[in-house]
């Protein structure tokens, strides 16, 4: 994915674009349907006179009987989508609202009530009969009566769909989709696809550059986007060698230091400046190149199920099994390798990269932190890495995850009153002290 389509990416995913692309397709629809009715002079048959007479007083009653009516339920439906992410908001946290904004349905439904609206206006507009003009638009007229009775089919798919979006059970499997496909654009390869190269001896590679310049960030905000083709391209003309500290998801404070350019000969700030153009910020995280995004939404549904105010374990067992899933699924890919070679296989950038230790970090450990205090899901937890150890692959996978099992011990050691409930964890972590 390159830098255009990230941007284009964006803003299809804003919550106005559908609605106003909608808009226009309705306006360009009036003006088409408006010149066919010009070209062809269409009178009514008998079996349309029963649905509309052909005069222009009628035609101007059906006009703005749907107009008025067509405004009036967006106004309902801008309402019903509001008490929905206020709920949304309360229960599952406020981070969760771009998924609900972000419904495509939502914004579908919004857009062709308004786009209804905006089409019998400009076709009521056009509606003349008198002594010097006689116009009266069939086919328009016609259309707005077929797309009113499609929008009242719309409200009520719309009114099932705000009913189920609500719900935990259906939030946590939205996400868990988002996150299973995010995943497997992000890690398509499997282990054994590719054969990666050893890794390079990097303070040998600093000793022969020997001249370090500082890569300062021209602005602050969530780093969204890399454009790694353009890093690797700018830092092979300038013959650079790239240390970059931060990958997408960190947050990035104005003039900090976000990577080191090693030369044979000395840079100047100003000769980096291209590298900027590759790093796109923005007021929130994304999960385009961001993988622990959707982990850390899933983490908070958890989280929140489990603090006092809400008690919910059941909830939180539910995250435990999706994350359990992506966790395995995590298990059988290559992760990205952090050395970026130029066509002359000269190595040109070490990335800081994502590994399954740090992905089994973002989905375990806060949720350890606030099971403390109850059984059934600390148990769950310990099945879950029961599962993922099984489907581990090579040491350190196996190695990541018996230690997040040992904290859970340790945790569960120190929170569980009942013997038993700490006797039923135990069985499940056998796996944890084998050797």
């Amino acid at each position: 994915m390159n830098k255009l389509q990230f941007l284009w990416g964006k803003l299809v995913s804003t919550f106005w674009f559908i609605p106003i692309l909608i808009v226009i397709l309705a306006i360009g629809m009036a003006i088409g349907l408006l010149y066919l009715d010009n070209l062809l002079n269409y009178q009514p048959g008998e079996w349309v006179q029963l649905v509309f007479s052909g005069s222009a007083d009628s035609a101007r009653s059906v006009l703005s009987t749907i107009s008025g009516a067509m405004i009036g339920v967006a106004g309902t439906v801008f309402s019903i989508t509001l008490v929905a992410l206020t709920l949304a908001s309360s229960q599952f946290g406020p981070r969760l609202l771009n998924n609900f904004m972000h419904d495509r349905l939502n914004q579908v439904v919004l857009g062709a009530y308004i786009a209804t609206y905006v089409y019998c206006l400009l076709v009521l507009n056009s509606v003349s009969q008198n002594d010097t003009l006689d116009f009266i638009p069939t086919i328009s007229v016609f259309a707005a009566i077929l797309a009113t009775v499609a929008n009242i089919i719309l409200l009520i798919v719309f009114i099932h769909h705000i009913a189920m979006s609500i719900q935990a059970d259906q939030v946590i499997a939205d996400i868990s989709s988002s996150l299973s496909r995010n995943m497997k654009t992000l890690f398509p390869d499997k282990l054994g696809d590719d054969n990666e190269k050893s890794s390079p001896d990097l303070e040998a590679l600093k000793y022969k550059y020997q001249h370090k310049t500082a890569i300062l960030a021209k602005k602050g905000g969530y780093l969204q986007y890399v454009d790694e083709d353009l890093v690797s391209e700018t830092a092979s003309e300038l013959d650079v060698l790239l240390f970059l500290k931060v990958r997408p998801g960190a947050f990035i404070v104005e003039n900090q230091n976000i990577g080191e350019a090693y030369a044979v000969a000395t840079r100047k700030p100003e000769e980096l400046v291209k590298i900027h153009d590759a790093f796109i910020y923005g007021q929130s995280r994304t999960t385009q190149q961001d993988a622990e995004f959707s982990i850390h939404q899933m983490v908070e549904i958890a989280a929140r199920a489990l603090s006092p105010g809400i008690n919910d374990p059941f909830t939180a067992i539910a995250c435990i099994d999706n994350l359990c899933s992506t966790l395995c699924y995590l298990t059988r890919v290559q992760f990205p390798s952090p050395y970026r070679y130029d066509k002359d296989n000269a190595l040109r950038v070490v990335a800081d990269s994502l590994t399954f230790e740090g992905m089994l970090n973002a989905a375990f450990n806060q949720l350890r932190q606030f099971a403390g205090g109850s059984p059934s899901v600390m148990i769950r937890l310990m099945e879950a890495l029961q599962t993922i150890h099984n489907f581990a692959q090579d040491q350190d996978q196996r190695k990541a995850v018996k230690h997040h099992a040992r904290m859970v011990i340790r945790a569960a050691e120190k929170h569980f009153d009942e013997k038993n409930d700490l006797q039923d964890l135990m069985e499940r972590s056998n796996f944890a002290v084998q050797k």
